[in-house]
């Protein structure tokens, strides 16, 4: 994350004075969290909420639940998350939070304990107007909902604009579920009209069948692009002709995993998930965590454009292949800021006790994502700056330096 601020600085006229607190985070909070097991036995968990910049407004990021969650990772999340709002123009700053454990290992019952004692140990530096938690890996609209009701519970009433990605029953807004599937798929259609390209009958490959790659895989689909390659961690498919996106959801509800979907259909085949990263596609979309698109990755890749829908799925060593190789990457601080857009509308709708449609969720996002694009394309070609990833930067730098700014020095 620094190395890729690092290099959009020569680009953007940052104060010397800012720019070290542009690479440093404000806060970093870490808690332990003793959690009753099924079996009567106490496990005390490590969790961790970086708050890196407040610039531009509250602070608004994930939590995660994975066993390498780690502050370092954390800090990058939440640096990540500061950019995100600011290319997308969101009156937020950036924040991240996790916890270092295995969801699969845990009940439900020991989740929501554990949700509560995370919301417990960080519940004095969140707040509505303070720092707006949301879903990320592994957490969900159910762990919105536990989250939001520790909270309110020590302020004696309902708080449910302290939390986004709820359920629609506690002041969840429509489409955010899908909104960053949704918006791979429109930052794609984008990417492929810069290019003078047409996306019906392009081929697409995606790695991760989380919530968002599925929605990507499924949307892309009905856009009319043949997805031709899927992956979750058990494993990937493979059909030249196009995979039946419909049908592999539905093996996904029924069996857990991508894995054994080429023994049910037709023309499928089996791939690992580096064999799905150097598939020649039109587009490769990474979906699933950092750091995947390595150096040697990077000098195998056969897509002709990257669609980054994680976060940091590309080293800096990997990064500087596909730039030398002129492979576009359209990053993640661009890509993937569909949740960001409509966990915003949804923290406008509860401040203001009021739900929109989903037709006007959805056309705030495309009206909001396109923009973005629009901001980066500009800095792109007019500043002379080496690839898409870096204009982005710059955009986001050029803001948030800004904000520090005009709030006046140290």
């Amino acid at each position: 994350m620094l190395s890729q601020v690092e290099r959009a600085r020569e680009f953007v006229d940052v104060p010397d004075d800012v720019y070290p607190q542009l690479r440093t985070p404000e806060r970093t909070l870490k808690v332990s969290l003793p959690v009753r097991r099924d079996d009567g036995s106490v496990e005390v968990f490590e969790g961790y909420r970086c708050q890196y910049d407040s610039a531009r407004g509250p602070y608004k990021g994930g939590i995660r639940y994975h066993p390498a969650v780690s502050m370092d990772e954390v800090t990058a999340l939440a640096g990540w998350m500061t950019w995100k709002s600011a290319v997308v123009d969101l009156p937020f700053g950036g924040a991240k939070g996790g916890v270092v454990c295995d969801p699969a290992e845990l009940s439900e019952g020991e989740l929501r304990r554990l949700t509560r004692a995370y919301t417990d140990g960080v519940r004095r530096v969140i707040g509505p107007d303070t720092d707006i938690p949301a879903p990320d890996v592994n957490t969900d609209p159910q762990t919105m909902a536990w989250l939001m009701d520790t909270y309110s519970r020590y302020e004696d009433h309902a708080v449910p604009e302290v939390v986004t990605g709820k359920p629609l029953e506690i002041g969840g807004t429509e489409g955010r579920v899908e909104a960053t599937g949704r918006g791979i798929t429109i930052v794609t259609e984008r990417t492929f009209d810069y290019l003078d390209t047409n996306l019906d009958g392009a081929s697409v490959a995606i790695q991760g069948f989380g919530n968002v790659g599925s929605v990507a895989a499924r949307l892309l689909d009905e856009r009319g692009a043949d997805v031709v390659a899927i992956s979750d961690v058990s494993g990937g498919v493979h059909d030249p002709d196009g995979l039946d996106v419909q049908a592999l959801l539905d093996h996904v509800d029924t069996a857990g995993y991508v894995e054994g979907f080429e023994t049910v259909a037709a023309g499928a085949d089996a791939v690992t998930n580096e064999q799905l990263l150097t598939e020649d596609v039109d587009v490769l979309v990474p979906a699933a965590i950092e750091d995947v698109i390595t150096e040697e990755i990077a000098r195998d890749l056969s897509a002709d454009v990257v669609v980054e829908a994680a976060n940091g799925p590309t080293t800096a060593a990997g990064d500087e292949v596909l730039r030398q190789r002129d492979v576009p990457v359209v990053p993640d601080i661009l890509a993937n800021a569909g949740g960001v857009v409509v966990s915003h509308l949804e923290w406008v709708q509860n401040t203001q006790q009021y739900s929109w449609s989903r037709e006007e969720v959805n056309r705030d996002l495309r009206q909001r994502l396109t923009r973005g694009f629009e901001d980066l394309l500009d800095v792109y070609e007019s500043r002379d700056v080496p690839d898409l990833r870096t204009a982005a930067y710059v955009v986001a730098l050029d803001r948030v330096a800004a904000a520090h700014e005009v709030r006046g020095p140290l």
